[in-house]
């Protein structure tokens, strides 16, 4: 395992003075020299390499974390008793084209982070993937080995803006997201039938078991339970109106609007594009993914997405 340098690479002591060294603060400049004439930090790496220069005593490996350091350190620069390797303008130049790289990567937005936890594979179930962390690259899939990939490219702005479309059409008609069913209902079982009519012939025994019948009995009340079901779609579609009703027709998705009202973004092999509200109900995305007025109009770029409804 290569030990880490003392000394920055570019330098060398001698006589107990920190000084340059010939071959290595050579090399310094070179990397200057490559990096603001295009080269990325592991081209640069790799030339070092292919050049045979040595990053220390007991290494000759280079990687782009070893460049890095070097472009960033100010000590070439001539400070804390270190002789200057590069000029002033040349170290500038080089640390703002690197800083202007690493603010120029592709940030995931918050709103396309909720997006994405929402998101599933409709055939299988299981969460899609967004693959790659450059916008420009980025792509939709499902992962599951035991499932297919998606038949299209679906984008970030294609999932965004069938989202968008669907909510302007529920805050437009909001009879849409209504969802009829009781609050609570009961629906004996078989099961529950025939125990109440065998707790009914012990009772009606002529000797009477009165511990084994108040054990029959919880037991009936346990399989009673199991046969109630609780519906809240209803104040979940009261909630949903109170958001949307009256709202504004969005230009833009409105995350917390979304987070409030969405449960899960269904997506098929088809990229035809579902989304589910809190309250189960789910409308599609059916209109023609072309231009709309707003920043994230769906869109097809040629034959790339095509609709399966």
């Amino acid at each position: 395992m290569a030990k880490n340098r003392v000394i920055p690479f570019g330098y060398c002591m001698r006589n107990g003075e920190i000084t340059v060294d010939f071959t290595e603060s050579k090399a310094v400049v070179k990397i200057f020299e490559e990096y603001l004439g295009g080269s990325s930090l592991l081209q640069i790496a790799k030339l070092m390499e292919s050049e045979k220069i040595r990053y220390s005593e007991d290494s000759d490996r280079w990687n782009k974390n070893m460049v890095k350091r070097i472009i960033e350190n100010e000590k070439y620069l001539g400070n804390d008793k270190y002789p200057k390797i590069i000029s002033e303008t040349f170290f500038n130049q080089a640390n703002e084209k690197r800083v202007s790289k690493a603010t120029s990567v592709c940030v995931i937005s918050d709103e396309l982070q909720e997006v994405r936890n929402r998101t599933y594979c409709s055939e299988c179930g299981h969460r899609l993937s967004r693959i790659g962390g450059n916008c420009r690259s980025a792509k939709w899939d499902c992962r599951n080995p035991d499932c297919y990939k998606l038949e299209y490219q679906l984008t970030d702005q294609m999932i965004i803006g069938a989202v968008l479309t669907v909510l302007n059409t529920a805050i437009a008609n909001p009879s849409l997201i209504e969802s009829s069913g009781e609050i609570s209902a009961y629906s004996p079982t078989a099961d529950v039938i025939r125990k109440q009519n065998e707790i009914s012939q012990m009772t009606d025994s002529a000797q009477v078991d009165f511990d084994r019948i108040k054990n029959e009995i919880f037991r009936l009340a346990e399989i009673k339970y199991d046969c109630c079901t609780y519906n809240d779609s209803p104040q979940k579609t009261a909630q949903l109106r109170s958001l949307l009703e009256n709202h504004e027709q969005l230009n833009r998705l409105d995350i917390g609007l979304f987070k409030a009202c969405i449960s899960r973004i269904w997506i098929s092999h088809f990229c035809t594009i579902e989304v589910e509200f809190i309250n189960g109900v789910h409308i599609k995305n059916i209109t023609e993914r072309t231009g709309e007025n707003h920043e994230h109009s769906a869109k097809c770029n040629g034959d790339s997405c095509k609709s399966a409804d």
